[in-house]
């Protein structure tokens, strides 16, 4: 950290880096959903385009309620701005299905909703003391609501991915990378090693506390599995073989018809996709994208390999045997740059298997971070010694066999929403999320 300036102690120069920190992923998060939300005509933002999404311009009110709810009112004690709209923006209230038909505020109504909401939360984070409270210990609380934005900027972009009609979406492509030509799998060594954390301020609760595990020795892919890999999988009969499939998974495979991954189709020899509104040929060396956790199952069996488990993908990309201690990201204890991974929207597409070499893990595994999210074999349950905290909706009720976990972010993360003990999770049957995945098997005793 720069020495304070003279006059200033390290106490006040901590408080201003934090509240600068504050500021700064705010107005990112905005900047972000201005973008999503400002690129379509208003039907756009009103139809559902999917019944597994929200309509945009429930998430953009969505957003200015929950920083109403959590800055405004829970930190700052000001008296409620639009009360009678708080139950048509509860997550819990009403499902996706039936948010289009509520009374919802039309767009630029929402825009003036959310933009008041975040003058009035500037001002609060201006004045600000960051020692008050658990909720405000560090700035939490502003930390949280520049997350949770972030993570409904990602819904909002997995909506356009689902959307009909023309790209109104650009950003510039990730580029070709040098071929690959390193191990295809990396040993992990046995032995314990830090899981979780209880040192990072902005980590949620899910994510805590520190605590010990046990993990024997396996084999790790170096990279996700990339397009040409699921596509021998696919020639080999791989969605018409029984035996790689969990009883579920065939059951889901064969009540949808699955052939492929989400919006893939077969032109004469060439598989095609569908990305946000524009079609073009699978990209080969890019790692495989929207594929549930059934198939990513179902893949690693044909592989004679399996998924690893969440403990094991921390491991692989926190683990530092030269001190034995687990680092906030693969690369080290720095906030990510350009150069580590592929995060927040700068590319609308995973770069090609390989990439990002600063970025690798001290054991030489790359991408962990980044590009796209990657099924574990684990579900989701709390760690050890955990506490919901500031509201059980946000992790508790998900506790259970019923969700599998998914580690590391994708293109579509931004980097306030993702670390190395960052955890995220959805039904084993969910597709139209940024997912992939790696493999790894156990080390032959």
């Amino acid at each position: 950290m720069t020495a304070p300036e003279t006059g200033t102690t390290a106490t006040e120069a901590d408080t201003e880096a934090l509240r600068e920190r504050a500021v700064a992923s705010l107005l990112a998060a905005r900047a972000r959903t201005e973008l999503l939300t400002n690129c379509v005509e208003d039907p756009d933002l009103t139809t559902q385009h999917s019944p597994l999404m929200s309509p945009l311009v429930w998430d953009l009110a969505h957003i200015g309620n929950q920083e109403e709810l959590w800055l405004l009112r829970a930190v700052g004690g000001r008296e409620a701005l639009r009360p009678e709209i708080d139950g048509l923006y509860d997550a819990f209230e009403h499902s996706r299905a039936e948010r289009p038909s509520l009374p919802l505020l039309p767009p630029a109504e929402a825009r003036g909703y959310a933009s008041d909401v975040r003058g009035r939360a500037l001002d609060l984070l201006e004045a600000a003391d960051f020692h008050g409270s658990r909720l405000t210990e560090a700035g939490f609380a502003f930390g949280m609501i520049a997350q949770h934005e972030q993570q409904h900027d990602e819904t909002m972009l997995i909506t356009h991915q689902l959307r009909s009609g023309p790209r109104v979406l650009t950003a510039p492509d990730p580029g070709p990378a040098p071929l690959f030509t390193g191990p295809a799998e990396v040993l992990v060594p046995g032995g314990p090693f830090t899981m979780g954390t209880s040192a990072e301020p902005w980590a949620l609760d899910n994510e805590r506390p520190a605590h010990p595990v046990e993990v024997a020795p396996f084999w790790i892919d170096t990279t996700p599995v990339t397009n040409a890999a699921y596509q021998a999988f696919i020639e080999d009969g791989g969605y018409r073989t029984e035996r790689w499939w969990t009883p579920e998974g065939w059951a889901h495979v064969r009540q949808h018809g699955l052939s492929a991954p989400l919006f893939w189709r077969r032109d004469g020899g060439q598989w095609l996709r569908r990305r946000f509104g524009a079609t073009e040929a699978v990209p080969a060396d890019e790692p495989v994208l929207h594929v549930c956790w059934y198939e990513a199952d179902a893949y690693a069996r044909w592989a004679g390999r399996r998924l690893p488990t969440e403990a094991e993908w921390e491991k692989a990309a926190r683990f530092d045997p030269a001190t034995g201690r687990s680092r906030r990201y693969p690369w080290g204890d720095a906030d990510p740059a350009p150069e580590h991974a592929n995060l927040g929207q700068r590319h609308l597409a995973p770069a090609p298997a390989g990439s990002y070499p600063d970025g690798e893990s001290p054991l030489g595994v790359r991408q962990l971070i980044g590009d796209v999210w990657e099924w574990t074999s684990s579900d989701f349950l709390p760690y050890p010694g955990f506490t919901a905290f500031p509201y059980k909706e946000y992790s508790e009720v998900f506790f259970g066999a019923e969700y599998k976990v998914l580690r590391g972010g994708s293109f579509a993360v931004d980097q306030v929403a993702c670390r190395g003990t960052f955890r995220n999770w959805d039904y084993p049957i969910r597709r139209q999320i940024f997912s992939g995945f790696r493999t790894a098997r156990s080390e032959a005793v």
